[in-house]
């Protein structure tokens, strides 16, 4: 068992925004080795088949075997709402987590009065993945969803405290905040920059980060299967993605909260 815990985590994304997940993974888990894939070179998927975006996962999640991982991690919203079976099947007895999974159990955890918002990308919410790993666990549940795809790309311009940021978050918020929502779940890997402004907008709700959850739901998994790295003595962090564009180190790095190294362009397919 010991070569096994040694082994990495491997994780994946559409592009840059699961680098949040890989932060947070570093902070809980700081013993742990590390392989990350984001398809840069093929995001966006949130506008492709279902088809289209089961077989780039199964690209990756070879690619990430080849890698020798003890355990994967879906660090995107798009590919757990639509390719999480197929990745479930290609892992076998492998350890698999997903950022809506997590987000869902503790948005459950943490609402007091069963009112639960989520913001997302319109493919995340048009996929109703959330409402459905929610209601799975408490049926009774109330979920209101809200597509704001306009964060996204504020987020990758680094505007994270700017007016127009601040005006369209109020925008967004509005129709749930009507509906005494206690919880919001952020339901995209990018809106965890954007917390700090949505607690200025939103003071009286509570944030539901899909990063951390991810975290810790990935801690307790593999603590679970006895495959925790026991290793202290600092950990191994490779980054691979199938483009490299321009602006990528710079958004890279205000995701991830560090420079990016050990940084290669792979191609899948």
């Amino acid at each position: 068992m010991s070569r096994v815990q040694h082994r990495p985590i491997g994780v994946f994304d559409s592009g840059v925004g699961g680098l949040t997940v890989v932060r947070a993974l570093m902070e809980r888990l700081p013993n742990e080795d590390i392989v990350y894939f984001g398809d840069t070179a093929r995001v966006p998927y949130g506008v492709k088949s279902r088809n289209t975006i089961e077989t780039f996962s199964a690209q990756i999640v070879d690619f990430l075997m080849q890698h020798d991982v003890k355990a994967l991690v879906i660090a995107c919203n798009t590919i757990a709402a639509v390719a999480g079976q197929r990745v479930r099947q290609m892992a076998g007895a492998m350890p698999v987590l997903d950022v809506i999974a997590a987000g869902a159990e503790a948005a459950l955890q943490t609402s007091r009065n069963g009112h639960i918002g989520i913001i997302a990308t319109s493919t995340t919410v048009n996929s109703n993945a959330y409402a459905r790993a929610i209601h799975r666990h408490n049926p009774a549940a109330r979920v209101l969803s809200q597509a704001c795809p306009l964060l996204v790309p504020l987020v990758e311009e680094g505007w994270l405290d700017h007016e127009v940021t601040r005006l369209t978050a109020r925008e967004y918020l509005k129709p749930l905040l009507a509906e005494d929502i206690d919880t919001l779940v952020l339901g995209c890997t990018h809106y965890p920059l954007l917390k700090p402004l949505l607690r200025q907008e939103a003071p009286q709700l509570a944030l539901v980060d899909s990063a951390i959850t991810t975290a810790q739901a990935t801690a307790a998994a593999l603590q679970a299967a006895d495959l925790l790295n026991p290793n202290a003595n600092g950990a191994d962090y490779r980054f691979y993605v199938s483009d490299i564009p321009l602006r990528f180190q710079t958004i890279g790095e205000r995701f991830l909260g560090r420079s990016l190294e050990q940084l290669e362009m792979v191609s899948l397919g």
